[in-house]
């Protein structure tokens, strides 16, 4: 069930929207986000790159740079030991375009996801070895690679580790924790302890960026050859789902504009195969097409394929990779539909659907899919999802996906004796462990999850309750300046306790747009359109107001059908005809006083 809870801080709305030039409600909206200072709001709707933080205050970064510079003027060759994931591609993808920029060699280094998994590897250690590479430096992995570092020291190598990874930790039996820091020449990320850098939510990609920021000033590099990497770095913050706030919000901001009109031919051959409209990129195209793209390279075919699009200059060849990575993706949605349709049946058909923590175990999944099914367990159930499926030798390898009110690294800390290796973030894991010990896992993360049945129940945060009559053109536009949304900066949810439903019809190819006339307390009339699931819509009318509601409904003569609708005001333009609507997100009934 969920719980509509209405965000109530206060401020003097009115006097911060006079001061930035902005509606009431908008100043809310920020206020509601945690911006209510003046610095920290004229950031928020004006910020530009000049406003990202000086990177020399993030520990080793200088020495990080002075060992590579030293490389580069040396003419040495380079290894950057990345990952397989869209943080990896594109951190790694910073990494080479600089290093070439100021005269170094480099060559990428990625794992095989089925047979190595995540980071660096001794493999990957051994191969640069025996090319004559003596300097590594790993993006978006590295804080956990004890193994491959010291073999890379035994060997005599340099390492230099650029993370954005949680730093790992042990805890003796009072409690008391000792964080576990690998033996790197210098090591780069903003969650160390003792790193003064004031923002700790960059990705792998950003903690790259950051680098190549103290490089460029070291060899005079101009300044247009840094900013034209933000869109990279832009890419990957959305896709790994980082905190789109402060420095991330500025990044991926300006990140769409130069997407809008990239220099990257296999990103324009990408944006064009997918049929997007490149003036109109958002943060959610990045999360639910650009990203996946990329995504499903390291998940069904290799990294090397997404490289080869970002590094081609042939127009033809880029288009025949981005279809190439399309079809990917096509592939990977169908097989992750059904992974997810044989773990929902799992979770209902036992025990399991009584659990705080929720772990499957998947026969015949490909493993590069089970953190994507996690992510729609924990969705559905809204609750921590961890899935597993079996990689041989009695093994099982499992992805996690957690709740803001759950911490799923802290909680396999806890159960680290379990597994063989794992590595995340408070919201998202990976692990491998013996088949026989999953059944432990599960009991004892469950024993120790302390989540209240008010934490497991989804929240609706609404920010404003507003009547139609305040939506306009303008004030539609408006809502613009808050955007890139995501993660640490969400959508604004609108809404109000009584719509009456005048009539409705189904529309769509697919029959699965439902379209309907409302009418507010205040009488005003709008168009409302509702993207969800349009049968449990029409039960649930069923339900509160009878069957024939439902045919008077689409009849459109419905004369009793109260509800209370969240919902996101836009234009609806067709034709240059421009009307204003709004798009329902939840639904419930609230009794009249």
């Amino acid at each position: 069930m969920e719980r509509w809870v209405v965000t109530a801080k206060g401020a003097d709305f009115k006097a911060i929207g006079e001061k930035y030039g902005v509606s009431p409600v908008l100043a809310r909206l920020m206020v509601n986000r945690g911006v209510r200072e003046d610095e920290a709001i004229r950031k928020y709707l004006y910020g530009s790159p000049d406003d990202l933080y000086a990177p020399e205050s993030m520990k080793d970064i200088e020495k990080a740079a002075a060992i590579i510079e030293k490389a580069a003027v040396s003419r040495e060759k380079i290894a950057i030991a990345s990952d397989f994931d869209v943080d990896g591609i594109f951190s790694s993808y910073i990494l080479y375009r600089a290093f070439q920029k100021i005269g170094a060699q480099p060559e990428i280094f990625t794992p095989d996801r089925i047979k190595e998994g995540y980071g660096m590897n001794e493999r990957i250690v051994r191969e640069a070895y025996d090319k004559g590479i003596r300097l590594i430096v790993t993006c978006d992995n590295g804080i956990a690679a004890f193994d491959a570092v010291t073999l890379a020291k035994t060997l005599g190598m340099t390492v230099v580790v650029t993370d954005h990874h949680d730093i790992p930790y042990e805890e003796n039996e009072a409690g008391e924790r000792r964080n576990l820091l690998i033996e790197a020449d210098a090591l780069v990320n903003p969650k160390q302890p003792d790193c003064r850098y004031p923002f700790k939510k960059l990705c792998g990609a950003g903690v790259a960026f950051k680098l190549v920021q103290v490089l460029y000033k070291r060899f005079h590099v101009d300044r247009a050859f840094l900013e034209n990497l933000i869109q990279y770095a832009a890419i990957a913050t959305v896709a790994d789902v980082m905190d789109l706030e402060d420095e991330n919000r500025i990044i991926v901001k300006y990140g769409l504009r130069q997407l809008a009109s990239t220099d990257n031919m296999g990103l324009r051959a990408l944006i064009e195969v997918c049929k997007l409209n490149p003036e109109k990129i958002s943060a959610y195209h990045i999360g639910f097409v650009i990203g996946p793209c990329f995504n499903a390279a390291g998940r069904l075919d290799t990294v090397k394929i997404a490289l080869d699009l970002l590094m081609c200059t042939n127009w033809q060849r880029a288009k025949e990779i981005a279809n190439e990575l399309r079809t990917l993706n096509e592939s990977r949605k169908e097989m992750t539909a059904k992974g997810f349709e044989q773990a929902s049946d799992i979770i209902e058909h036992s025990d399991i659907v009584n659990d705080k923590i929720l772990l499957v175990l998947l026969e015949n999944c490909h493993e590069s899919l089970v953190g994507i099914i996690a992510g729609r367990i924990k969705e559905k159930y809204h609750r921590p999802a961890i899935v597993f499926t079996k990689v041989g030798g009695g093994m099982i390898k499992g992805s996690a996906r957690s709740v803001e009110a759950y911490n799923i690294f802290d909680g396999l800390m806890h159960c680290r004796e379990l597994m063989t290796r794992f590595g995340g973030h408070p919201m998202a894991a990976g692990m491998t462990l013996p088949e026989e010990s999953l059944e432990a896992l599960r009991r004892k993360l469950n024993t120790q999850c302390r989540l209240s049945a008010q934490e497991l129940a989804p929240p609706v945060k609404i920010d404003v309750v507003m009547p139609l009559g305040y939506i306009t053109k303008e004030f539609v536009e408006q809502l613009e300046l808050l955007e890139p949304f995501g993660k640490g900066n969400t959508k604004p949810v609108f809404a109000e306790r009584h719509f009456k439903v005048i009539k409705a019809a189904v529309l769509g190819k697919n029959h699965n747009v439902l379209k309907m006339s409302v009418c507010d307390e205040r009488h005003t009339m709008m168009e409302a359109m509702y993207f969800g699931d349009i049968e449990a819509f029409n039960t649930f009318i069923a339900g509160e107001y009878g069957k024939d509601a439902v045919e008077a409904m689409y009849l459109g003569y419905a004369d009793n059908i109260d509800l209370a609708f969240t919902y996101y005001p836009s234009v609806n333009e067709y034709r240059g005809y421009q009307k204003l609507q709004i798009v329902v997100q939840n639904y419930c009934t609230v009794a009249k006083k």
